[in-house]
């Protein structure tokens, strides 16, 4: 029997007139949507924008629960476990290892949830269902399905994954707040922000610079930009496209309450 096709859906920053024609179309004739979600009980800003243009009452909702968590070197580290013959486990598996060790715990906790979703999404496909996988923005720029990716791969190399590009919260930000991101010779860098150890050499060497997710480190960067003399060329823009989205020009007006998770500051030089 043939397997389903897996959409990866980049649904856009939050504006459902960002949806593009071709997620549209897709989402509207397929009967299966894989939905990721930070906390158990809460909602999915994903499946909301698809809410808003596609009629989903008769299509079967999974939901994927993803702890929010920092996961540097993930990836990387499942990779290097696979490289491993199957006589050695994962680390995960097995009860007293890894101690008190919170990073440990918490990146066994990412695996158990990530492996729930493949075998849950490997069932579906394996039995010629088609679903999508959404998810917010672009699903090539810091999406959580590319961990999975490489495990449903793994599983069975000959699936049929078709990934979908979005909108990214990038470029609706930039757009929202009327700016270029880069001309010409202009060197751009993206950063998640709660990653930046080294950010004032990042503001030395690039022209444009997006820093993402700054709420936890927002006092942080402005202290540093004050030191940079590069307030001036500074935009924080929150929740962009959105209806409670929130776009300052100096960052300095900003209060606590202004910060969001969904939020990034531009420095154009």
């Amino acid at each position: 029997m043939m397997t389903g096709t897996l959409y990866v859906i980049g649904v856009g920053p939050g504006d459902p007139e960002l949806l593009t024609l071709k997620a549209a179309r897709i989402l509207r004739d397929i009967p299966c949507i894989c939905v990721p979600k930070g906390r158990q009980e809460g909602s999915s800003l994903a499946l909301s924008i698809v809410e808003k243009t596609i009629d989903i009452k008769d299509k079967e909702i999974i939901e994927a629960h993803f702890p929010m968590r920092k996961t540097r070197g993930q990836r990387t580290e499942h990779r290097e476990q696979n490289t491993a013959t199957s006589t050695h486990p994962s680390p995960c598996k097995g009860e007293g290892k890894g101690g008190g060790n919170s990073l440990y715990s918490d990146n066994c906790e990412l695996d158990t949830k990530w492996n729930e979703t493949v075998e849950i999404v490997l069932s579906m496909l394996t039995r010629g269902i088609d679903m999508a996988f959404i998810t917010i923005g672009d699903p090539a720029i810091y999406s959580t399905f590319f961990y999975l990716y490489d495990r449903l791969l793994e599983l069975n190399p000959d699936l049929n994954i078709e990934i979908i590009p979005g909108v990214s919260s990038i470029n609706a930000a930039a757009s929202r707040a009327g700016i270029s991101l880069g001309l010409a010779d202009e060197k751009i860098a993206v950063i998640p922000a709660t990653y930046a150890d080294n950010l004032k050499e990042i503001l030395e060497g690039f022209d444009t610079i997006v820093l993402m997710k700054v709420h936890r480190v927002f006092d942080k960067i402005l202290k540093t930009l004050e030191e940079m003399n590069l307030l001036n060329n500074s935009i924080y823009i929150s929740r962009a496209g959105m209806k409670d989205e929130r776009i300052f020009k100096d960052l300095r007006d900003m209060k606590e309450e202004d910060l969001n998770y969904f939020s990034m500051v531009i420095i154009r030089k």
